[in-house]
């Protein structure tokens, strides 16, 4: 979809916008109220009260009105939102400067068509998704300069609508701009969530960011998902961990195709970290266990679709993602 509201050569209506707001007087909407999405949304309405909620069920947003939103473990948040919307239709009268989108990625394509039929279009949108390339669907549909990117560097469970409980905070979270035109609604955007307790930082680089972390993810998703097991005791048990190993090789290639040279040490270093961390399942085992569509198409197949435009063979990924895909047809068992 040709975004109609890029602006050219002039000056950005929705960057003009920002600049003259003062932060209470800024209107944040935070489309998805999931595990991430409750502990991010909290973080803007600490901050802003009145920000625009949107979530897809009317029974999620009474429950929202009337329990709030809590989030224990590594992050602490007890809240309770005023404005709750069943519709991205509804931003239209309510008419955001930022919207931060924390839906599954199998939901970004239709959000980000409904965003781009808003009557006004004076807001940046944030992709806070686990993935490769989410960013490149914001970009498509609302043009590149108010397309921003975060990587989230905590994990959070859900089962209840509001209720969330996080493994951990790798602070900071990153956030950044795909153009220089983008940079100072990345820079609002990061400020709203660290005033509100949610430690982000700008960077200008964002995508080689998304690629440290989604060369971990994209591998430890697949091999989770396919094994059931946490993430620890997958890279702690031999032949687990020479999967994952191999995958490892193949991302890391598959990102210095792509521009993003990661560095000597890359390897050692993260493996190190997510085995402290990683004591929890991937949230792909959780949507396998319930009958959910994974998040595969911006994990392993995103790996394996630049894999294939460079040239690069990726064995480990293609059986990994296609056992994954096999298991996504198989019938749940319910009790």
């Amino acid at each position: 979809m040709e975004a109609a509201n890029q602006l050219g050569g002039s000056p950005l209506l929705f960057l003009n916008s920002l600049k003259e707001q003062p932060l209470d007087t800024r209107k944040p909407a935070v489309i998805g109220v999931g595990a991430t999405g409750a502990a991010l949304a909290a973080a803007v309405l600490k901050v802003i009260p009145e920000a625009l909620l949107v979530v897809t069920r009317k029974e999620s947003r009474e429950t929202l009105l009337t329990e709030g939103i809590c989030v224990t473990g590594a992050l602490d948040f007890r809240i309770t939102p005023k404005n709750v919307a069943v519709s991205i239709e509804e931003l239209g009268s309510y008419e955001p400067d930022l919207v931060y989108i924390c839906t599954k990625t199998f939901h970004l394509k239709n959000v980000v068509e409904k965003l781009a039929l808003l009557p006004k279009q004076n807001f940046a949108a944030v992709s806070c998704h686990n993935g490769l390339g989410t960013e490149d669907l914001l970009a498509g549909a609302l043009g590149p300069d108010r397309a921003l990117r975060m990587t989230l560097n905590y994990g959070a469970a859900s089962s209840v609508t509001g209720k969330a409980a996080c493994a951990f905070f790798n602070s900071p979270n990153y956030l950044g701009a795909l153009t220089p035109r983008g940079a100072e609604a990345a820079g609002m955007a990061a400020d709203l969530l660290t005033r509100g307790g949610l430690a982000t930082e700008q960077v200008e680089d964002i995508r080689s960011y998304v690629w440290r972390k989604m060369v971990m993810k994209c591998s430890m998703a697949n091999i989770c998902a396919v094994t059931d097991m946490t993430i620890r005791d997958a890279l702690r048990f031999k032949p687990t961990r020479e999967i994952a190993f191999g995958c490892f090789g193949e991302a890391v290639a598959v990102a210095k195709a792509q521009g993003f040279d990661l560095g000597e040490g890359y390897v050692e270093k993260a493996v190190a970290y997510i085995e402290e961390v990683g004591v929890h399942k991937d949230s792909m085992c959780h949507d396998l266990a319930a009958g959910r569509p994974t998040e595969i198409d911006f994990l392993g197949a995103k790996i394996i679709e630049y894999a294939k435009a460079a040239g690069i063979p990726v064995p480990y990924y293609s059986v990994m993602t296609n056992l994954v895909r096999a298991l996504e047809k198989k019938p749940v068992a319910h009790p």
